[in-house]
Formats: C-alpha cells, structure tokens, sequence
C-alpha cells in the first residue's frame, strides 16, 4: 500500500465524486487530478463511460478484469465502459481521466495500456479546460473528434500482470507481490503449495498465459515502473527486486521496454 507520507497533516479527500461523469452527454470529457489532494487509493467503482487513465507525473496501477495495469508517463491505461476497476497511485501522482462515450471512437473492447503521444496528450490537457458544455462543431467538438480518432490509432503496450484467480497461483503472486526479491524456483513454488512441479508449470500457463518465469519477470516490470516513476533511484529498485546487479536489471528492463530506465522516463 503506497502511503502518503509527509501529508499526514492534511485531510486527504476522495476524489470519485469529483470526476464523475456519468451524467455527461458529451462525447469525451476530460478532468485533471493532482494527488496531492486526494486519498491514494480510488476503491472499486465503474463508470458507464469508457475511461482513459493518463499518467502525467507519477505512476497509477489500475486493477480490474482479473488483471494489474501500471501507467507510467507517456502511457494510459484505457478501460471499456462498466467495468469494475480499482486505482492505486503513487504520492506525487499527477493524471487526467479522459471519459468516453460509447460507440463514440473505435476502442478496444478489453482493458489495456495504450501509448499516449505527445499531441494527444496535449489535446487531453486542452479538453480538460473545456466549458461545461460544447457544440458538435465548435472549436471544443472539433478538437474531440480529432483527439478520438487520435486516440484510436495509439498502439497497446505490454504492461499488463494477469491476476491469478486459482487458490495456488493466488498464494504465490500475493507472496511475490509482498516480496519480489523471493528466488525461489517453480519447483520450490511446487512444494509450498504442494502440487507437482509439473502440475504447476501447466497451471501457471492455464491461469496467467504466462509461464512462471515470465509471470515473475512482468511483476517486477511492473514494480519498477511504479516505484521508478515515485522517484526510486534505479539502484534501489534494481536491490528490492533482488537482482545480482544494476546491470542485470537495467537489462531486463531495456528487454521488455526498448529502453534503459533513464531514457524511458526522460522521454
């Protein structure tokens, strides 16, 4: 649980009531929210519009649809309109919720993390300063119509972390959650959960699509992106993960993400 240390005193408040816009009938509204104001953690809750969830400053996990997303910088994460979801950001979190409509762009139909390139982010910061109500064919419209064609062609990205349901898997992912830098092999997984090593190589795949190695490798992609974007220095996360060295995880990183972890948070 991310704490929001250093705040403790100021009254943090919830911020749902303040972006909610399911009686909205425009196309796609946008709302900025610096966290500084608000509780860290948003519970479950659905919108009837889909939502994209843009990382500004700061990251955000958003769980939902037996999945984890983490939303860095320069990414958001987009999810179909009535699905239950959770979000968790960091302390110096800044973010803009862009909500749709339905059937008004394209979308995909699953939660997913999208890129978010540089001019749409600004149409979505420009639509966050909208009036409360605009024309189909006034400047605001006309910005509305381009950002969701925009937002449309933005390609997936591979940060999602596949939320085991199974008793077992739940064991060992709430065990790697608590603490990432545990090496222990599937086999020595196998015999804490008493299950064959085989059995649970099978299992790991049914449940995840992901084989154990990969799984675990997700979640610290994940865990680094989060705790990177808070301000962890590379060293230190590169320890909590349990890594033999800087070296090896800022190759891991570079691997899944085409980029050293100073140059991806620099773009």
């Amino acid at each position: 649980m991310i704490s929001k240390s250093g705040q403790s005193a100021q009254k943090l408040r919830p911020c749902i009531a303040d972006f909610d816009c399911n009686g909205s009938d425009r196309p796609a509204v946008a709302v900025d929210l610096d966290f500084s104001e608000y509780e860290a953690e948003v519970p479950q809750h659905q919108h009837r519009q889909g939502q994209l969830i843009l990382a500004l400053h700061g990251a955000v996990t958003c769980t939902a649809a037996n999945g984890l997303w983490i939303v860095p910088p320069n990414c958001g994460v987009w999810i179909p309109g009535s699905v239950p979801h959770s979000n968790q950001v960091t302390a110096n979190a800044r973010l803009s919720y862009l909500f749709v409509e339905p059937g008004a762009a394209a979308l995909p139909q699953e939660c997913c993390t999208l890129s978010v390139s540089p001019m749409l982010r600004e149409m979505i910061l420009r639509l966050a300063h909208a009036p409360d109500s605009y024309a189909p064919d006034d400047h605001f419209g006309r910005l509305v119509r381009v950002l969701l064609d925009e937002l449309a062609l933005m390609p997936k990205q591979g940060l999602e972390l596949p939320v085991p349901s199974h008793p077992k898997i739940a064991v060992i992912a709430a065990a790697l959650t608590a603490e990432p830098s545990d090496r222990r092999t599937l086999g020595e997984w196998a015999d804490h959960v008493a299950m064959s090593e085989r059995s649970l190589k099978r299992l790991m795949v049914q449940e995840t699509g992901l084989t154990f190695g990969r799984w675990r490798r997700q979640l610290h992609l994940v865990i680094a992106l989060r705790e990177l974007a808070s301000g962890a220095t590379v060293q230190r996360v590169s320890s909590d993960l349990g890594y033999e060295s800087v070296t090896a995880f800022i190759v891991m990183f570079k691997k899944a993400l085409g980029a050293t972890p100073t140059r991806y948070f620099a773009t």
